[in-house]
C-alpha cells in the first residue's frame, strides 16, 4: 500500500458503503477533511478507482486557487465530457438575481441527473475549498438533490489550522443527514517507521528510523518525498545519518514538498513558519526569548508574540498555531517547552523557501565574492539566481556565459533560468533582443509550444543588428507556422525584408529561403510562395541564392517534375558553391532531404551531420527541426526499427504538442512491422484529429494509421487514411511517391475490398510518377503493386521486374557504398560475389524495406502459376531478410505463404552464424582467414562460382557487408538471429 494510503481502510470502506447504497438510488456526500499532506487527494483517487470497479461512472474536478475567479469552473470540470454539456454550460451568464432554479445552475443540475439516468455516478472533487463560489453553491444544492439519486459525492477539503481564519466549510448550511465525515489524521508513528524499514528492505538502526519519522511530520505527502531523497543513500553496513539540511539531498523532492506545504497554508502562515525556522535557527534569539518570557506566560506565549510581530500576523492566533503543528506532528516542544521543528530537517527546508531581502542580499554577497576568486560562471550564476537584481554589468556577463555553457552541455532548464534572470539586469536593447531571441526559443522548444511567442515577438519589436533581427524573425516565424500560422509567419519575415535589410541582399535571400520553407505548412500560402519563388530564379537565379535554389528543387522532386539523377546533379551543384553561413543551413537541410528521397542515404546522412553541427539547438530555426526529421527518414528507409523506436518522446504525445509529429508516424510504422499492433494503436488513438493543423506531419500520420489500420485487418479505414494524406498531398502540389506512396498503399486496400478497377488505376498512376523520378524503391513497390492488381502472368512479369530493380537498388545504392581500402579495391574485381548475388555484400540495406514484400509478393505469383521451387526460394529469402530486418510482420507474411505454398516447418534461425549451411560456413571461416575466392575455391575443388554464391549466402545470413566483417559474426551464437522456427521446402 503507498504512503497515502496507509491507515485509511475506514475511510475506503466508508465511501465503499455509500457507493452501494447510492446504486440503490440513495446518494449521499462523503466529506474527506484533512490537514495539507495527509493524502486527501491519494484517498480521493482510490476511492474512484473503487467505484470505477463497481460499474460507476466517476466525474471528477481538481480544485485550483488560479480558477476561483471562473464562475462553474469546478462544475463544468465535472461534467465537461457529456454530449450535453455546450446547451448546459451555455455561452454568457445568467443575468443577476436569476433564482436558482433557473437558468445555467438549473441546466448543469439537468445535465447531472440524466447521466445518472444512464449509470450511477461518483463525483468526485478535490480541494473544495479552493472552488469558486458559484460551484460550491451549486454543489450544497446538490448534495440537497441527491438522497433520491443513485449519486455519491465525495469531496476533500483542507481542514488544517492557519493564521488566517478559513472561510466556512462546504457542508456548514447542510444537514447532517445529508453527509458523512472524516479526518484524514497524520499516520501514527508506528505505521511511519514500518515504511521506513521497508523503504530499505534490511534492519536498520532505531535511531535513524526515529529521525526519519520526526522528519516526516506524520504527513504522508513529507515522509514519501523524504525517502524519495533517502533513496540509495544508506550503506550496506548502517545507514548514513539523517541530514540536517536538504543540501545533502537528491533531487529535492523532500524541501518541494515542504515548500508546496507551505503555499498551500496561506501566506500569513507561510510568514508565521518562516519566522519560527529562522528563531529555531539562531541560538541567541533562543536565550533572549526564554529571558523574555520568564516572569510571563510561559515560553509558548513569548513565541507567539515575537512570531506574530515578525509576520505581521494575528497574535490572537498564532498560538492556535502553534498548538495545531505540535498536534500534527511538524512541532515539538523544545528545552522549556518552546516550540520547535520536528526535525532540524525539516526546519531547513522551511528555510530554503524563504524569500526575504536578507537571504537575497546573502546570496548576493557571495556571487561578488565568487567573481572575485574567479569561480566557474555556472556557480556564480547559480548564487544570482537566489539574489535580487544586481543592476551591473558583471551579473549580465556571468548569468548569460553561464546560459551558453548548459546550452552546450543540453541542460535546458539551467539555460531558462539564467536567461530569464539575465533580463532582470541592465542591456543595450541590442543584446535584449538577441537575449530573448534565444530564451524565446528555449521556452517554446522545452516549456510547451505558446510559451516562446511573447519573447520573440518582444526580441523583433527591439532594435538591433541586421543578422540578429533575421535571426529572431526566422524563430519568430518557425514558432508562428508551428502554431498553424504559416500567413503571419511569413508577414512577420516579409515585414522585416520591407523594412530593415535594405543593403542586406544575403540576409534578404535568407529571409525569403525561410519564407519559402515555413509556407510548408500552409497548402495555399505554399502555392503562392513557390510560385513567385519560381519566378524570380526564372529571371534571375542570384536573387533566391543556393538555398532558394535547392528548395526549387525539392520542389520539383516532390511534384512529379524532375528524376532522382537530375536532382542530385543540380543539389550538389549548389553544394558546391559558396553559401552565406546564415542561409547554409537551409541548403543543407534541403540537400539532405533531396538525397534521402533519391536514396543517397549516406549522402543524406553526413549532409544532416553537418547541418547539426552548424545549427544553435538554443535557436528555433525551421532547418533545425527539419534536419532532425530527415535523420528519422533515413532510419525509416533503413529498416531501422530499433532506432525509430529508441526515442521514447516518439512513442507518445509531446507535452503542449496536440499534433502528431514525423518521428511519431515512423514510431507507429516500426511498432507495426516489429508486431507490437497494440502499442501502435494506443499511440495512435492518443492524438484526435478531429481539427488537426494541416500540416505534412499530419499527412505522414495519417499514412501512418493507414498502414496499422491496414495491418489489423480495416482496409476501409486504411482507404480513408491513405485518400486523405493524398488529397492533403496534392494540395500542396506533392504528387511523387517519394514523400508518403499513399496510391500504392490505397491500391492495395481496394484490392483487400474487392474493387480491382480502382487498385489498378491508382497502381498505374503511381507506376507513372514512379518511372519519373526512377530509383528502384519508388520503382519496385509500384511495379509490384501493380503486378498484385494485374495478376496472372503479366502480374508476375511486373512482380519479378520489381524484384529486379530492387536487387539492383540493393546492389548499387548508397546506404552500401563505405570507402573502400587498398586492399578491398585491389581485390573487388576477381574476389566479390557476382552482381545477380551480391546483396549481402554490398548492402541491401537502403531498399530492404521494399524488396522484402516484393519478394513475398513474387513469391505468391510463382505459387499461383504452380512455380513451387522459385517460389519457396523467394519467400525463403524474403522470411531471412526479414528476421534480419527485425521485421516480425513482414517475416510471418512470408512464412505464411510458405506454409500456403507447401513448405514444412523447419527448427533453425533463418539468420546469424546458427543459420549457416556446413559449406557457407566452411567457406566463410577460409574467407575470414583472408583466403581470396579463387584460393578457396582451388583447396576446396569448387568452381569459384559456388564460391561466390555461398559466400553471398552467407553475407545475407550474418547481416555483414564486408570480408573484415566475417571473424566477429562467426563468433556470434546467435545474437543476430530471430527466433527458431522458420520454414524451408
Amino acid at each position: 500500500m503507498s504512503v497515502a494510503l496507509r491507515e485509511r481502510r475506514e475511510e475506503l470502506e466508508l465511501v465503499a458503503a455509500e457507493a452501494e447504497r447510492a446504486r440503490a438510488g440513495a446518494g449521499r456526500l462523503v466529506l474527506l477533511r484533512g490537514a495539507t499532506g495527509t493524502g486527501r487527494t491519494a484517498l480521493l483517487e482510490a476511492a474512484a478507482e473503487q467505484a470505477e470497479a463497481a460499474g460507476m461512472r466517476v466525474l471528477r474536478a481538481r480544485c485550483s486557487p488560479d480558477h476561483t475567479s471562473v464562475p462553474f469552473g469546478a462544475v463544468f470540470q465535472l461534467l465537461a465530457h457529456g454530449p450535453g454539456f455546450d446547451s448546459a454550460a451555455g455561452e454568457e451568464p445568467d443575468p443577476p438575481g436569476t433564482p436558482p432554479h433557473r437558468g445555467r445552475p438549473a441546466r448543469l443540475w439537468r445535465l447531472l441527473r440524466s447521466y445518472a439516468d444512464d449509470v450511477p455516478l461518483l463525483v468526485a472533487v478535490d480541494d473544495v475549498h479552493l472552488a469558486d463560489e458559484s460551484s460550491r453553491r451549486w454543489l450544497v444544492e446538490a448534495v440537497r438533490r441527491i438522497d433520491r439519486l443513485p449519486v455519491l459525492m465525495v469531496v476533500t477539503e483542507r481542514s488544517q489550522y492557519d493564521i488566517d481564519p478559513p472561510a466556512d466549510g462546504l457542508v456548514h448550511a447542510l444537514s447532517p443527514a445529508l453527509v458523512r465525515t472524516r479526518t484524514l489524521a497524520p499516520l501514527s508513528a508506528g505505521s511511519a517507521a514500518e515504511l521506513v524499514r521497508s523503504a530499505l528492505g534490511r534492519p536498520v538502526p532505531a535511531e535513524w528510523v526515529d529521525d526519519c519519522v520526526r522528519a516526516g511530520a506524520g504527513s504522508p505527502l513529507l515522509l514519501r518525498a523524504l525517502l524519495d531523497d533517502l533513496g540509495g543513500t544508506a550503506t550496506e553496513d548502517a545507514p548514513a545519518a539523517l541530514p540536517d539540511n536538504c543540501a545533502a539531498l537528491y533531487p529535492g523532492s523532500y524541501a518541494a514538498a515542504v515548500s508546496w506545504w507551505l503555499d498551500s497554508a496561506g501566506p500569513t502562515t507561510t510568514e508565521v513558519a518562516r519566522a519560527l525556522a529562522a528563531l529555531d535557527d539562531d541560538e541567541e534569539d533562543d536565550e533572549k526569548d526564554e529571558d523574555s518570557a520568564s516572569g510571563g506566560g510561559g515560553h509558548g506565549d513569548a513565541d507567539a508574540g515575537l512570531l506574530a510581530r515578525m509576520a505581521g500576523a494575528d497574535p490572537a492566533r498564532v498560538p492556535g498555531w502553534l498548538t495545531a503543528m505540535t498536534g500534527l506532528g511538524l512541532l515539538r516542544p523544545g528545552p522549556g517547552g518552546r516550540p520547535r521543528y520536528a526535525h532540524p530537517l525539516l526546519r531547513d527546508a522551511v528555510l530554503s523557501s524563504w524569500s526575504g531581502a536578507l537571504r537575497q542580499a546573502a546570496h548576493h554577497r557571495a556571487a561578488e565574492a565568487m567573481v572575485r576568486r574567479g569561480d566557474r560562471a555556472e556557480a556564480v550564476a547559480g548564487q544570482l539566481l537566489r539574489s535580487a537584481p544586481v543592476g551591473e554589468a558583471w551579473a549580465t556577463g556571468v548569468l548569460l556565459d553561464a546560459a551558453d555553457l548548459a546550452v552546450r552541455d543540453d541542460r535546458s532548464d539551467d539555460a531558462l533560468a539564467f536567461l530569464r534572470r539575465a533580463l532582470d539586469e541592465p542591456m543595450p536593447d541590442a543584446r535584449r533582443s538577441v537575449v530573448l531571441t534565444e530564451l524565446g526559443s528555449l521556452e517554446y522548444a522545452t516549456v510547451r509550444s505558446t510559451a516562446g511567442i511573447p519573447r520573440l515577438a518582444e526580441a523583433m519589436r527591439l532594435p538591433g543588428l541586421p543578422r540578429d533581427r533575421v535571426r529572431a524573425a526566422v524563430a519568430l516565424g518557425t514558432a508562428l507556422a508551428r502554431q498553424g500560422e504559416a500567413r503571419t509567419a511569413i508577414d512577420v519575415l516579409r515585414g522585416l525584408e520591407d523594412e530593415h535589410l535594405t543593403g542586406h541582399p544575403d540576409l534578404v535571400r535568407t529571409v525569403q529561403t525561410a519564407s519559402a520553407l515555413l509556407s510548408d505548412h500552409d497548402p495555399a500560402t505554399r502555392r503562392e510562395v513557390y510560385r513567385w519563388l519560381r519566378e524570380t530564379a526564372e529571371r534571375s537565379p542570384r536573387l533566391v541564392g543556393t538555398a532558394g535554389q535547392a528548395l526549387l528543387v525539392r520542389y520539383e522532386s516532390t511534384a512529379g517534375l524532375t528524376s532522382a539523377a537530375s536532382a542530385m546533379r543540380r543539389i550538389r551543384a549548389l553544394l558546391a558553391q559558396p553559401a552565406d553561413p546564415l542561409a547554409e543551413g537551409f541548403l543543407l537541410g534541403t540537400a539532405a532531404a533531396v538525397a534521402q528521397w533519391a536514396d543517397q542515404l549516406d549522402e543524406a546522412e553526413r549532409l544532416v551531420r553537418r547541418g547539426l553541427a552548424g545549427q544553435r539547438p538554443s535557436l528555433l530555426h525551421p532547418m533545425h527541426l527539419a534536419l532532425q526529421n530527415v535523420r528519422v527518414d533515413i532510419a525509416a528507409a533503413r529498416g531501422a526499427y530499433a532506432e525509430l523506436l529508441a526515442d521514447p518522446g516518439a512513442l507518445s504525445p509531446v507535452a503542449g504538442r496536440p499534433d502528431p509529429a514525423n518521428a511519431q508516424a515512423h514510431a507507429l510504422i516500426a511498432l507495426v512491422e516489429t508486431g507490437r499492433t497494440e502499442e501502435a494503436t494506443a499511440l495512435a488513438d492518443g492524438f484526435d484529429l478531429q481539427n488537426p493543423y494541416d500540416s505534412w506531419e499530419l499527412n505522414r500520420f495519417l499514412y501512418a494509421r493507414g498502414v496499422l489500420r491496414a495491418a489489423t485487418g480495416d482496409p476501409a479505414g486504411a482507404l480513408g487514411d491513405f485518400l486523405e494524406c493524398g488529397r492533403h498531398q496534392s494540395a500542396r502540389d506533392v504528387v511523387s511517391p517519394v514523400v508518403t506512396p499513399w496510391r500504392t498503399a490505397s491500391a492495395e486496400c481496394h484490392l483487400a475490398l474487392g474493387r480491382p478497377r480502382q487498385a489498378l488505376a491508382l497502381a498505374e498512376e503511381e507506376l507513372r510518377l514512379a518511372a519519373v523520378w526512377n530509383t528502384p524503391r519508388v520503382l519496385g513497390r509500384a511495379l509490384r503493386v501493380l503486378g498484385t492488381a494485374t495478376g496472372g502472368r503479366r502480374g508476375l512479369e511486373l512482380t519479378d521486374r520489381a524484384v529486379r530493380i530492387l536487387r539492383q537498388g540493393a546492389d548499387g545504392a548508397s546506404g552500401g557504398t563505405r570507402e573502400p581500402t587498398r586492399e578491398a579495391t585491389r581485390e573487388s574485381a576477381r574476389e566479390a560475389p557476382s552482381d545477380r548475388d551480391g546483396i549481402a555484400a554490398q548492402g541491401g540495406e537502403p531498399v530492404e524495406t521494399e524488396l522484402i514484400p516484393a519478394l513475398i509478393e513474387q513469391g505468391r505469383r510463382l505459387t499461383a502459376v504452380g512455380e513451387r521451387a522459385r517460389a519457396r526460394e523467394a519467400l525463403r529469402e524474403a522470411a531471412e531478410r526479414a528476421e534480419r530486418l527485425g521485421a516480425v510482420r513482414m517475416r510471418a507474411s512470408a512464412e505464411a505463404a510458405l506454409r500456403e505454398g507447401g513448405a514444412r516447418r523447419a527448427a533453425t534461425a533463418r539468420t546469424g552464424s546458427g543459420s549457416l549451411t556446413a559449406s557457407e560456413r566452411r567457406i566463410a571461416e577460409l574467407a575470414a582467414q583472408s583466403r581470396t575466392n579463387m584460393e578457396i575455391a582451388e583447396l576446396l575443388h569448387l568452381a569459384r562460382r559456388t564460391v561466390e554464391t555461398h559466400l553471398t549466402s552467407a553475407y545475407r545470413k550474418l547481416g555483414i557487408r564486408r570480408r573484415a566483417e566475417l571473424g566477429a559474426a562467426l563468433t556470434d551464437t546467435g545474437s543476430r538471429s530471430g527466433p527458431p522456427g522458420g520454414t524451408r521446402a
